[in-house]
């Protein structure tokens, strides 16, 4: 087993030097990073997934348990994570952790600055968690690691300049050239869901008005369908009559899924989803210019009935439409497990440390060994 428990020396310190060059090194480092297994963890509002994966992403093993109650301390989900990778070392030769959080994380990718789901302000998260393990830890934005991973092995192999638009409770989204995740100066590109689209419009949970999330995601779906339920217009009675009258039991993938049995205003809903998610997306291209959008999140399970309209408005909506290239619009491949496969390999670029590390040690206790050896033989030939 590689991790243990006991292990608390100030080991995060001296990784951050070697952190900080990771991402200008990240497309030549994957092709050579050790093919040794990590463990990659996912952590959401609700849910902390935690797999082991080897180096052509493929999840050897899988655990999945609930998030800590968000208004516990910081450190019940760090004991979390610490469980979990534990759990998974005691089967597996663990090299390295990568943890992809639902929040911002700064440049050095330790400190996860704010997270919406979870009572996380400026925490050290890569440290704490470094501190209690043996092997390195490497911390990032969810949305980062699902399009790493969606670019090594999914929806965006091939592509060099790729951005990927993640919609579930809200939107996020993440952005890679040649290789490397753009993160910003200051760790937080691409927070595509706050970017207004309508001013003075619906008040999004971040204080402003008008975000993109607001009317394309999850929430915006679920907000409309029980809306017009609620009003009992005569639109909605088949929603209705599905979750007889008990408007609050209204879901996302029930919306989907009575689209997929042809209700009509189920329908339309998606469609207004998409149509609002095409031009965000032509936005996106007018800054960015990639070669491929991958949509990823929970409600990308609605495939065309999604991505349909979300094509359509797109090209409606782009700058210079019929005298430049137009992106591909693409679902991502790799589901919800896309972000726990990402962490994991990006992990993979601190792995080799260990592996040095762990020859050093080994190497001190074979010296240790013939020192003590040839102590030893002295006195036995007395």
């Amino acid at each position: 087993m590689s991790t243990y428990r006991d292990f608390t020396a100030p080991i995060g310190s001296r990784r951050a030097p070697v952190l900080r060059t990771v991402g200008t090194r990240e497309r030549r480092s994957h092709l050579t990073a050790p093919r040794v297994p990590t463990v990659g963890i996912d952590i959401g509002g609700t849910k902390v997934m935690a797999g082991v994966v080897d180096a052509d992403g493929n999840i050897l093993e899988k655990l999945r348990t609930e998030t800590p109650d968000k208004s516990k301390s910081p450190k019940v989900v760090e004991d979390t994570i610490v469980e979990l990778v534990l759990d998974l070392s005691d089967r597996h030769d663990v090299h390295a952790v990568g943890i992809g959080a639902a929040g911002w994380v700064d440049a050095d990718r330790n400190r996860v600055l704010f997270a919406p789901h979870l009572s996380w302000r400026n925490e050290p998260l890569r440290d704490r968690i470094a501190g209690r393990l043996a092997v390195p830890v490497l911390v990032d934005n969810d949305a980062n690691t699902a399009a790493w991973a969606e670019w090594r092995f999914g929806a965006g192999r091939g592509e060099d300049h790729l951005v990927m638009i993640t919609l579930g409770t809200g939107i996020g989204g993440a952005i890679l050239e040649d290789g490397q995740v753009k993160r910003g100066k200051y760790g937080v590109a691409g927070e595509f869901g706050h970017m207004q689209v309508v001013p003075g419009g619906h008040r999004c949970p971040c204080g402003n008005r008008g975000c993109w999330e607001q009317y394309s995601s999850g929430n915006a779906l679920v907000r409309e369908a029980r809306e017009l339920a609620a009003a009992d217009s005569p639109v909605a009675y088949g929603i209705i009559e599905h979750v007889k009258g008990s408007i609050g039991d209204i879901t996302g993938p029930m919306i989907t899924e009575l689209a997929r049995d042809g209700d009509a205003m189920c329908i339309e809903l998606l469609q207004d989803i998409g149509q609002w998610l095409g031009v965000g997306i032509a936005n996106l291209a007018a800054a960015l210019d990639p070669s491929c959008f991958v949509i990823g999140g929970g409600v990308s399970a609605a495939d065309d009935l999604l991505i349909g309209p979300a094509r359509d408005a797109f090209k409606r909506q782009l700058t210079g439409r019929g005298y430049r290239p137009e992106a591909r619009i693409v679902r991502a491949q790799l589901g919800p497990e896309a972000g726990m496969v990402g962490a994991a390999d990006l992990s993979r670029l601190v792995a080799r440390r260990f592996r040095r590390a762990k020859r050093r040690r080994v190497e001190r206790y074979e010296r240790y060994e013939r020192y003590a050896e040839a102590r030893r033989t002295p006195r036995e030939s007395l």
